[in-house]
């Protein structure tokens, strides 16, 4: 497939959804540019984009000047899209979330995906179309329990996508978001170690949450990936303002 022949990609994360997106776009004739904080991450990324159009950039998004200089460079030819697929897992409820576990999780997953769009509006205004991709979470429109600043921020990214939207769409250019269910990534993989303890597998955990989705599984982030190249895609044109949930019917089910 060549739906993104001559077309020039941002996706921030480097692992997981981000890296997926990456390698995706990039296989349908995207050049893509990734970015991620872990360099070991960043490694893996570039060994797994061999042969690929992809360059993989470490960049810390809570650095202004940085997020500046890695937009500007990779835009220098022109910018279609933007995906924000990086993010960080917190846990904490009101007693337990300090000011600096909210002011972290909120810069990662809120803030940062509103600098890098903001410093790509120029270059995607200027092509006239394009698209931008926001991945949040179903946390976003129900919680577990402990995950306070985490569900603050992926409700309030759904917000932002509709108002950029609503701004966007004069210019020719799209905003959507994308709510994952469980999907096996890294980020999750570590928060099901967190919950197992040292005592406990995180198997079994991601196992436990599997069980909950009505398919009955954890979802991949190739499964992602694929949505987010279509919602890019001239396919979904028409398509603006929402959250395409894919969370393998898990805010379908009731818990009753």
């Amino acid at each position: 497939m060549t739906r993104f022949q001559g077309r020039i990609a941002l996706v921030t994360g480097s692992s997981g959804m981000g890296l997926a997106t990456a390698l995706r776009l990039a296989r349908e004739g995207a050049r893509v540019h990734c970015c991620g904080i872990d360099e070991d991450m960043n490694t893996r990324a570039r060994q797994a984009a061999a042969g690929l159009p992809v360059t993989v950039s470490r960049l810390d998004l809570t650095d202004d000047d940085a997020v500046r200089r890695w937009v500007e460079e990779a835009a220098q030819e022109g910018l279609d899209i933007l995906v924000n697929a990086a993010g960080v897992q917190t846990y904490g409820d009101l007693g337990t979330t300090t000011p600096q576990d909210w002011d972290r999780c909120l810069a990662v997953n809120l803030r940062a995906l509103y600098l890098t769009s903001h410093l790509a509006w120029p270059y995607l205004k200027a092509r006239g179309r394009g698209c931008i991709v926001h991945v949040t979470s179903v946390q976003g429109f129900a919680n577990q329990r402990n995950v306070l600043a985490y569900a603050t921020a992926k409700g309030a990214v759904h917000a932002m996508t509709r108002a950029m939207a609503v701004d966007c769409a004069p210019h020719g250019v799209r905003v959507l978001s994308v709510s994952p269910g469980s999907i096996r990534t890294p980020l999750l993989e570590w928060g099901a170690a967190q919950i197992a303890g040292p005592d406990g597998r995180a198997e079994d955990v991601i196992a436990e949450w599997g069980r909950t989705h009505p398919v009955g599984r954890v979802g991949e982030a190739e499964e992602v990936a694929a949505l987010i190249a279509f919602a890019c895609s001239d396919e979904a044109g028409f398509i603006t303002g929402v959250d395409l949930r894919i969370d393998g019917g898990l805010t379908a089910r009731l818990a009753v």
